[in-house]
């Protein structure tokens, strides 16, 4: 009886599919029959319009997506007991990844890939961002050294760090669909915002330790002294060019993305180690810093230059650089006093 019964299922699904495929055949001749009738006027016109279209949807979009928001002063306001510092974080997460568009990873017939100062911005700001979540996992979000790794924070750290410009076809990798850049950071930042309402309950930690400031300032200065050197190297085999220099903007905008990150991380751990900075006396050379970053972070030129340093074109690498080394050397100031 099941035999039977399994025999006149698959003679259904049998009749089925030839069904579909000769309904598919019929639909394919008259689409081929359309196509003869179409004169060839039409086609030359199809042929013009199409790459005039594209170009128009191009041009437009990219005015859309364009989008550089080093806005210094956001609302990251939340109830008692929720860190500064991991505000911002998911703040400017769910701002780049989730209420704009992540052009990082735009594929090539969207307009985001056709910018390059928008996604570089949003690449530097996730660096920063992550390398911050890497000391709060290390640090902040534990006892001690020795304690065990928040769960919630370890898991965003390793999400706000892929790589920023995987699409959800990633040929490199696989055939099929994969997820995301952005759907990790969006992740990360829900992983977050978890560690915060487990904080709330007093089932995680936020240490604001004098040690903990000083390691995330170690951390914030490498990440600056990295950066300065590739601006110094940069401009050492760039600078002076006759030709355009494409690849100036990349690395201008990529950096000032980090340094509007950090300049808005530095602001909440100035809230969040209120009391460390306030005994040890930082309040001065700590909004010093700030204003450095600040300085840093609100370069914006109408074209980012590479002229030579002694030339009569503007180097808006050299004054970036100017002000990293600037914040670099008081951040160092910063850890001298937090050692004593």
């Amino acid at each position: 009886m099941l035999h039977e019964v399994w025999l006149w299922i698959k003679e259904k699904i049998a009749l089925g599919f030839q069904r579909l495929g000769a309904a598919l055949r019929r639909l394919w001749r008259f689409f081929l029959g359309y196509l003869a009738t179409v004169s060839g006027s039409t086609w030359r016109k199809v042929a013009v319009a199409l790459p005039v279209l594209f170009f128009l949807y191009i041009l437009i979009g990219m005015a859309i997506s364009y989008r550089v928001d080093d806005r210094l002063y956001v609302n990251t306001a939340q109830d008692s007991g929720a860190p500064q510092t991991v505000a911002t974080v998911i703040y400017l997460v769910e701002r780049e990844a989730k209420l704009n568009n992540w052009t990082a990873n735009d594929p090539v017939f969207l307009p985001g890939w056709w910018l390059d100062n928008t996604p570089n911005f949003q690449k530097g700001i996730l660096g920063a961002l992550s390398r911050f979540t890497f000391e709060l996992r290390d640090q902040i979000g534990r006892t001690r050294g020795s304690s065990a790794v928040d769960v919630d924070i370890e898991k965003a750290a390793g999400n706000l760090s892929k790589e920023p410009d995987r699409w959800i076809m990633d040929f490199s990798t696989s055939l099929l669909p994969t997820t995301p850049s952005d759907a990790y950071f969006r992740e990360g930042a829900r992983q977050l915002t978890s560690y915060v309402e487990r904080l709330k309950r007093g089932d995680a930690v936020y240490e604001t330790r004098g040690d903990n400031l000083l390691a995330t300032f170690d951390r914030i200065a490498l990440d600056l002294g990295a950066s300065s050197a590739a601006l110094e190297s940069y401009i050492e085999d760039n600078a002076g060019g006759v030709l355009p220099d494409r690849g100036a903007d990349d690395l201008f905008y990529q950096i000032k993305g980090q340094v509007y990150a950090y300049s808005l991380l530095l602001r909440a751990l100035k809230h969040d180690f209120s009391g460390v900075i306030e005994d040890k006396d930082l309040g001065k050379v700590y909004d010093q810093l700030i204003v450095s970053m600040d300085a840093a972070a609100s370069l914006d030129p109408l074209v980012v230059t590479n002229g030579s340093i002694d030339g009569m074109l503007a180097n808006h690498l050299a004054m970036q650089g100017f002000y990293l080394l600037r914040a670099r050397t008081q951040i160092r100031e910063v850890s001298n006093i937090l050692l004593k």
